[in-house]
């Protein structure tokens, strides 16, 4: 998964998409905490399945978003708001 936080918002690729299981978990139910420099924070998670994650992955953290271009078979993005 690419990863970044950006402000009041978090933002991530799934490699496998819907069959992830916490983007089931997200559909299911949007409330979430992410782990951030240790702090864990609250928040609402969003599936943008409209969002093009590829370029989203321009501006995560290469290594990693190589390895989710790499291994993804089903590339979604999530957007998370902070409380």
């Amino acid at each position: 998964m690419g990863i970044r936080a950006r402000g009041d918002t978090f933002w991530c690729v799934s490699e496998f998409g819907h069959k992830s299981q916490y983007v089931r978990n997200i559909a299911a139910n949007p409330r979430v905490r992410v782990q951030i420099g240790g702090q864990w924070r609250g928040g609402t998670a969003s599936i943008l399945d409209h969002d093009d994650p590829r370029a989203r992955l321009k501006g995560l953290p290469w290594l990693n978003s190589a390895l989710v271009r790499l291994v993804g078979t089903d590339l979604v993005t999530i957007r998370v708001d902070l409380d």
